[in-house]
């Protein structure tokens, strides 16, 4: 982390102690993303880890099946760290542990605030229905309020680090449908255990229309039996989720060279995510599958060489590359923040 943290031109102790953080929240809780993170630049890398470590930090707040502190602690919380990154945002530093690496990152590349503010927003939602969260959603309509600020903003963030080719807006459609169909897939391969937290992601119009209604994902979940019903109704969904990566597999080649072999290996994992539900045959609330470590490598390892090859080339050219076409240059090599721009 030291290296990484030397390249991107961190040097306060604090901060890196901060960045140093979110990278572990990355490690412990996102095994495919940080498998994916480690074909970045080492200069890359802290960001996407702040960034990375900030939704993790705060998603545990709420979805933390091991935490026993009654709900108004736990939403009491949330609101504290919503507050602390709106101060941190407009400030442009904050001394929070885990806050000051986003808001720094935030600040360097200019990222839009908003997205933040919609993430917080998602964040509430995910709040017990007593609580004043939402405990299901009818349609995808419905459903994409949610995936916008939890999925959607998260490929908008990351866009400015990873850098584009071409101007960002052309490119940011694209990134949002990606952190949108990996929210999808998580929704798919995670909803035993949503089940548990008093959840369902999966629209109950959609899932109605194959008979399937919350009691019998209940009885699936409990007993491990699996259902036909159930089976074809998920069938459905992991064939609309390849759809939305389909959506965003264009905007893959509007990326920084650098950035290439990351976002292409995370796109293979998190879509072989849905190859191990098809070959589970479907049969998902009673475990929870994953990607095997001899096909997580076999994605990486063409990964690290199309990125090594990547940054060879990009050395060759200069040493000190210019902005790429329609991104800004972050801050120098001191990894000061520079003035923030105002929100949009």
């Amino acid at each position: 982390m030291n290296r990484e943290l030397d390249a991107a031109g961190i040097t306060e102790p604090a901060l890196r102690a901060s960045y140093t953080r979110c990278r572990d929240l990355n490690a412990a809780h996102g095994r495919t993303y940080f498998l994916a993170t480690r074909l970045l630049t080492p200069a890359q890398r802290p960001a996407i880890h702040a960034l990375y470590g900030l939704a993790r930090y705060a998603d545990e707040i709420v979805d933390d099946l091991s935490d026993t502190r009654p709900w108004a602690r736990r939403i009491a919380a949330l609101d504290a760290l919503d507050q602390q990154l709106r101060n941190g945002l407009a400030q442009g530093h904050s001394d929070h542990p885990v806050l000051a690496a986003p808001v720094h990152t935030a600040v360097r590349y200019q990222i839009d605030p908003q997205h933040f503010a919609d993430f917080m927003v998602s964040m509430r939602m995910d709040r017990p229905a007593e609580q004043g969260g939402v405990a299901g959603y009818r349609t995808f309509d419905d459903l994409a309020h949610y995936v916008h600020g939890s999925a959607a903003v998260i490929g908008l963030q990351v866009l400015p680090v990873l850098g584009t080719v071409v101007p960002r807006q052309h490119a940011e459609p694209h990134a949002a449908a990606l952190g949108i169909a990996f929210q999808i897939t998580n929704f798919l391969r995670d909803v035993g255990e949503d089940l548990d937290r008093g959840r369902v992601y999966l629209p109950s119009d959609e899932l109605a229309s194959f008979g399937v209604h919350r009691e019998l994902l209940d009885w699936c979940r409990s007993t491990g039996r699996p259902d036909r019903r159930v089976r074809h109704a998920l069938a459905y969904l992991v064939a609309r989720t390849r759809a939305i990566y389909r959506k965003a597999a264009p905007g893959i080649p509007m990326l920084a060279p650098v950035s290439q072999a990351c976002v292409t290996t995370a796109f293979r994992l998190y879509g072989g995510i849905l190859d191990e539900i098809e070959a589970a045959d479907y049969h998902i609330l009673a475990r929870r599958v994953a990607v095997p470590y001899h096909r997580r490598l076999a994605v990486a390892v063409p990964g690290l060489s199309r990125a090594l090859l990547a940054r060879t080339l990009l050395s060759g050219v200069s040493r000190q590359p210019k902005a790429l076409v329609g991104d800004k240059q972050p801050s120098g090599a001191a990894g000061r923040p520079r003035a923030r721009e105002n929100p949009d």
